[in-house]
C-alpha cells in the first residue's frame, strides 16, 4: 500500500508536469511557465521531508542526540515553511492562464488544472504522513500501531491547521516562504490585512475549510496504508 501511495503521487506530479509541457507543442500555444514553477515548489517539500526520513534516524543513530535534534529541527521549520506551496495549488483551479480565443479546447486545459491541483493535494497528503511516520519512529520506536495514538493524529491536524493558513497568506496577502526572512515586515502585513474588515472571519473560515478538505483527502488517501502497515504488525506480532 505504501508503494501505491508512492507512485500515485509520483505519477500524478509526472502527469502534471507532462501536461504542462506538452500543452505548447499540442495546439501551438504558449508554454505558461507559472505553472511550472507551481510543480517545482509543490514538489520541494516532498524532496526535504523525504530526506527528513532517511536522514534524521541516521543522525540520531550516530551523532550526539541535541545534534540530531537541532539538524531535525532546522529541517523541519524550512519543510513546514515550504509545505504550504503543495497546498496552494487547489487555490489554482482556475482558467486565468487561458487567452481569449484560446486555441487550446478547453477539455485539455480542465484536465490540466484538475491535475495540477490533485498533485498538490496528494503532495500534501504525502508529506503529511511521511512526517507522522517519522514523529512515531523517532518517539514510539514502532512504526505502525503508535499512527493512530492521539498525539500523532493531533500533530496531523496542526500541520493541515498551519498549511491552510499558510494558503491563506499566500493566496490573500500573497506572501512567499521566503518572507520569513524578513519577520517584522511579514508580521506588519500579516497584521495589517487581518485587521481589515470581515478579513479575520474570512481567514478563520478559509483555514477551516481547506483543513477539513485536506483532513478528509488525508483520511481517504493515508488512512488505508495506515491501516495496512497496522495489519501487517498484527501479523508479524502473531
Amino acid at each position: 500500500m505504501l508503494t501505491s501511495l508512492l507512485v500515485g503521487v509520483a505519477g500524478m506530479n509526472v502527469f502534471a508536469l507532462a501536461l504542462i509541457l506538452l500543452r505548447g507543442p499540442m495546439f501551438r500555444a504558449r508554454l505558461y511557465t507559472p505553472m511550472l514553477w507551481n510543480v517545482m515548489l509543490s514538489v520541494a517539500p516532498v524532496l526535504l521531508m523525504g530526506a527528513l526520513v532517511f536522514v534524521v534516524p541516521i543522525l540520531v543513530a550516530l551523532v550526539q542526540g541535541w545534534l540530531a535534534l537541532a539538524v531535525g529541527l532546522v529541517l523541519g521549520v524550512v519543510w513546514l515553511l515550504l509545505l504550504p506551496n503543495a497546498g496552494y495549488l487547489i487555490t489554482e483551479l482556475n482558467m486565468s492562464h487561458r487567452r481569449e480565443q484560446e486555441s487550446v479546447p478547453m477539455w485539455f486545459d480542465v484536465v490540466q488544472v484538475i491535475t495540477l491541483a490533485m498533485s498538490g493535494v496528494l503532495n500534501t497528503v504525502l508529506n503529511v504522513f511521511l512526517a507522522q511516520l517519522l514523529f512515531v519512529l523517532l518517539v514510539y520506536g514502532d512504526v505502525a500501531a503508535p499512527l493512530q495514538a492521539a498525539v500523532p493524529r493531533l500533530i496531523v491536524v496542526a500541520i493541515l491547521l498551519a498549511v491552510s493558513f499558510g494558503m491563506y497568506l499566500g493566496r490573500y496577502v500573497r506572501l512567499n516562504s521566503w518572507d520569513v526572512r524578513h519577520p517584522p515586515a511579514l508580521v506588519r502585513k500579516v497584521a495589517t490585512h487581518l485587521r481589515e474588515p470581515g478579513r479575520l472571519r474570512s481567514s478563520v473560515a478559509f483555514v477551516v475549510l481547506y483543513t477539513l478538505f485536506l483532513g478528509l483527502m488525508y483520511l481517504a488517501v493515508a488512512g488505508p496504508v495506515i491501516e495496512g502497515l497496522i495489519l501487517i504488525e498484527h501479523a508479524r506480532g502473531s
